[in-house]
């Protein structure tokens, strides 16, 4: 992580960037992406309504970002390295505005998809500037300001609920997507204004067939997780993308082992301080998800049930806001212990902070205060984690490999949490209670899925205990090769 990228001779810039801008924008840009995840769910019951649709066929708009965001991840991260991670920050803020614009006009299904399809393509952003930080900023600010950028994650989901919630209740559902295509419009021109282009690229061919079967493999995989619950697991269409994902990941593994310009670098990925944090990162993703499922549904479960709360969409918003605040506010407590001890004691902080935030809640469930100490709990070693993750990454691939290897990371979350979603569903579709004519989750269900998600958190611990220690990138040299930098003058 300490390690300063190579810039060519004669590539000397009017001005030296300015890193408080320069973070403060990126930071910005991840908060607004962020935000597109969360900007549905506060009318997920209406869409079928507002599409002429049928819930499951509305339940794309979903989705179709998950998908999307899935497979762009990746692939952005790798043509980010190889031709400006800058420029391909730029594209994914214009492909946001895009879906913006589409989904604000849309009252049909087909758009509403392809808007949000276009929405989910800007999901780099947040693995893009995480690299950017490592090009320009000095080496004793990158671990406070990756950590800050991590969080924003965090922060623009907790707090684009609330926000999303009271547009919804108060204007047209169409204003939450002209306010998504307003924030990126700005994101844009603050980036265009105050974030240089980075000279360190790696150059190359881009592996196309790589891109078509890691799309393929992925498609394949998150779709059975995502849809299995509705399709039925042991259906002949789960099964079989399942199959397909199998195959075709193994497929193109082997493929990418064997092309001199891969995609995805699997030797180094499959390096100690790579492999485990990938891990860990999956299972983190599964266990930071296994709260947003749980703690909406019981604010919003009628108190009749005897442990629902019965507050409305805003309410939950609100007290899930808090979580993305404690998240940027320990981001320099993160840089801090990550500097002071490293990056691997930062994970194993954050992993047991949010098994004890799972532990608290399977006994404090019965009043709003309960669950806001929760998320906050849970919010902080999420915001350890996230910000120790970016640094072990970087600690371990070369400068022309950045993007790519943040990429990948991101991605390793998003599939804990889209098997999350699946694992969730699946507990509080099987232990249910009878209310009137209504057929809800138990209390038992909600602390089941608590104590998978401690256990998650327990297993990110176990898996970050096996990564190099302090000084990882000094044991286990990354090297920055020599032509990074000379194909980057075009």
């Amino acid at each position: 992580m300490s390690e300063a990228p190579v810039r060519p001779a004669g590539s000397a810039r009017p001005a030296e960037p300015r890193p408080n801008a320069v973070v403060a924008v990126l930071a910005l840009a991840g908060i607004t992406v962020s935000l597109m995840q969360t900007l549905v769910i506060p009318i997920v019951p209406e869409l079928p309504k507002y599409l002429d649709a049928s819930a499951s066929n509305a339940a794309w708009a979903v989705t179709a970002t998950l998908l999307a965001a899935a497979v762009a991840t990746p692939v952005a991260g790798r043509l980010g390295d190889m031709f400006g991670k800058r420029l391909m920050l730029l594209v994914s803020l214009v492909l946001l505005v895009s879906g913006s614009v589409v989904a604000a006009l849309s009252d049909t299904l087909v758009p509403m998809i392809v808007g949000r399809t276009l929405q989910g393509l800007a999901a780099a952003v947040v693995p893009l500037g995480i690299s950017i930080m490592r090009d320009e900023l000095p080496p004793e600010r990158l671990a406070g300001s990756t950590a800050l950028m991590s969080a924003s994650l965090g922060v623009g989901g907790a707090l684009g609920l609330p926000s999303a919630a009271f547009i919804a209740d108060h204007f047209d559902w169409h204003v939450l997507f002209w306010t998504s295509a307003a924030l990126g419009v700005v994101a844009f021109a603050l980036v265009m204004l105050l974030v240089p282009e980075s000279k360190v690229r790696s150059g190359g061919r881009f592996d196309a067939i790589g891109a078509v079967g890691l799309a393929v493999g992925l498609v394949s995989l998150l779709l059975a997780v995502s849809k299995g619950a509705d399709w039925g697991w042991t259906s002949g269409t789960t099964l079989g993308l399942f199959a397909v994902a199998v195959v075709v990941l193994v497929a193109w593994g082997f493929f990418e082992l064997r092309t001199p310009q891969p995609l995805v670098d699997l030797r180094t990925t499959v390096r100690r301080q790579v492999l485990f944090t990938n891990l860990a990162s999956i299972a983190f993703g599964f266990s930071m998800f296994a709260m947003s499922l749980v703690l909406p549904q019981l604010l919003q479960l009628p108190t009749q049930t005897g442990y629902g709360l019965g507050r409305s969409m805003l309410t939950v918003g609100l007290v899930m806001a808090p979580q993305g605040l404690v998240m940027m506010a320990f981001a320099p407590v993160s840089a801090a212990i990550t500097k002071a001890r490293g990056p691997k004691i930062t994970l194993m902080i954050g992993a047991v902070i949010v098994a004890a935030g799972y532990g608290l809640n399977i006994v404090l469930m019965s009043e709003v205060w309960h669950l806001v100490l929760v998320s906050c709990v849970i919010g902080a070693g999420v915001g350890f984690a996230y910000g120790a993750m970016p640094a072990l990454i970087m600690g371990a691939v070369p400068a022309s490999e950045t993007a790519a290897a943040n990429s990948l990371n991101t991605l390793m979350r998003s599939i804990g949490t889209s098997v999350a979603s699946a694992v969730a569903g699946v507990i509080l579709a099987q232990m249910t209670i009878s209310l009137g004519t209504a057929t809800l989750p138990s209390e038992n269900a909600f602390k089941v899925v608590m104590a998978i998600g401690a256990g998650a958190a327990v297993l990110a611990f176990v898996l970050a205990s096996f990564l190099p220690g302090r000084r990882p990138a000094e044991a286990e040299p990354a090297p920055v090769p020599a032509e990074p930098t000379a194909e980057s003058v075009h």
